[in-house]
């Protein structure tokens, strides 16, 4: 189960305490949640993907960093990649909670400051990590992410198995 804790204060034309349902902020919150539920109910095969694809645009692209267990090419587009993506995320993490989350935007931009424990699948490890990501929203939908990682040397070293030095 993860905890999530905001800030209240909406920046950017938004009245505190006034979303839309399809603000950038409350489409984020819907999609970590459903990504948090596909990661803990075990990811590609035994997850359903239809909570996450519901909240993406179907151009959606996710520029991840590089040099992080579950980068890939670095670059995921559309519904397909985006499954891929978390199928290889859900192999490199059984568990991810949000433990702080700070946010600031409007309708259609949001930047997260996320603070997450990610226990890793093969070492059991965990890792507090801190990510920035700019996201834009289009009709309700995530359209582009680009997380950014504090730590990413803390991440990778997370699913190292002793004695691998890869």
């Amino acid at each position: 189960m993860s905890t999530v804790k905001t800030s209240e204060t909406q920046v950017g034309g938004e009245q505190p305490g006034r979303q839309r349902a399809d603000d950038a902020w409350t489409v984020m919150e819907r999609f970590y949640a459903a990504e948090a539920a596909y990661v803990a109910t075990g990811g590609f095969g035994k997850a359903s993907y239809e909570p996450v694809a519901a909240l993406l645009d179907p151009e959606v692209v996710l520029h991840q960093a590089p040099g992080l267990p579950f980068t890939g090419t670095g670059v995921w587009r559309g519904h397909e990649e985006m499954e891929r993506f978390l199928a290889v995320f859900s192999e490199v993490w059984e568990a991810m909670e949000f433990l702080e989350q700070q946010h600031w935007g409007d309708t259609n931009t949001v930047i997260v400051r996320n603070r997450v424990r990610f226990r890793a699948r093969a070492t059991g490890k965990q890792v507090d990590a801190l990510i920035m990501q700019l996201i834009t929203v289009r009709d309700g939908r995530m359209l582009e992410c680009r997380p950014f990682y504090w730590d990413p040397q803390a991440i990778a070293e997370a699913c190292r198995l002793d004695g691998d030095d890869t």
